[in-house]
């Protein structure tokens, strides 16, 4: 007789600092989620400022990375109810990992990175810190993929892939975050086995995760989708990834809920 299948539901979401999220009513959101994982990117925290509160969520662990190079930069935590087999923080390039951007999960079945990729927007040098990033991770999980390893990629790409993932992009060709040499990446990983479920699931739809705070962009929708469930395509052809989504009836940060929906 066939095992019982079971259900996972996970959910990334930038909060853009969660102290400003827990004052916007975070933790009412995160129970209207009712997800079994919750990652979380652009935490803006160092561990002293972790309250109990954020800590101790009933029925979840938590697990962070912070960015030890300045203080209210980066970070990243992971919510989950199901118990990682190990818990792994970085890739193990120190000037990727010191920025606090990466949580991998080994859940037997599949492994779970919650990644905060960089903002290329600042400067030429952190353009091309976003790209290094890019290559340097996407070398790592090659090799776990390589391994026959079953993988979900989500958080803050911080790239907007084609022209229906954002609202203005001919305004945009020459902004980071739609540059065609941040967009290749999105081609590269794209062909190499590594699929986008929201597009998957709804390759027409026009919905976005991120709006500036400038403008009210987000009561107008002018936004973009730049945050992302990538898995590979193993999971896809094993029936495994059920249903992809953006929720936009959350708010408390600039970037709304995205989530995905497993069966395995």
């Amino acid at each position: 007789m066939a095992a019982e299948k079971k259900k996972i539901k996970l959910v990334s979401w930038n909060v853009n600092g969660l102290r400003a999220a827990v004052k916007k009513d975070f933790f009412n959101a995160f129970k209207q989620l009712d997800t079994d994982i919750l990652a979380l990117q652009e935490t803006k925290l160092q561990e002293p400022q972790l309250t109990a509160a954020m800590t101790s969520v009933d029925g979840y662990e938590a697990y962070w990375s912070h960015a030890s190079v300045k203080k209210g930069y980066s970070g990243i935590g992971t919510y989950t109810r199901v118990p990682p087999r190990s818990v792994r923080h970085g890739i193990g390039v120190p000037k990727f990992d010191d920025e606090g951007r990466l949580l991998e999960m080994d859940f037997d079945d599949f492994i779970f990175f919650n990644v905060y990729f960089p903002n290329g927007q600042m400067s030429e040098e952190r353009l091309q810190y976003k790209l290094d990033f890019y290559e340097a991770f996407f070398a790592y999980t090659d090799e776990l993929k390589a391994k026959g390893r079953s993988l979900v990629i989500t958080g803050d790409y911080n790239t907007a892939h084609n022209e229906i993932d954002l609202k203005n992009p001919k305004a945009n060709e020459k902004t980071s975050g739609f540059l065609r040499i941040e967009r290749d990446w999105l081609d590269r990983i794209s062909a190499n086995g590594y699929v986008d479920t929201f597009r998957h699931f709804h390759p027409d739809t026009v919905k976005y995760s991120w709006w500036t705070y400038r403008f009210k962009a987000r009561d107008r929708n002018v936004g973009w989708r730049i945050d992302y469930f990538f898995v590979t395509r193993d999971m896809i052809d094993r029936g495994w990834v059920k249903e992809a989504f953006i929720d936009n009836d959350i708010f408390g940060s600039d970037h709304c809920p995205i989530g995905l929906v497993l069966e395995i």
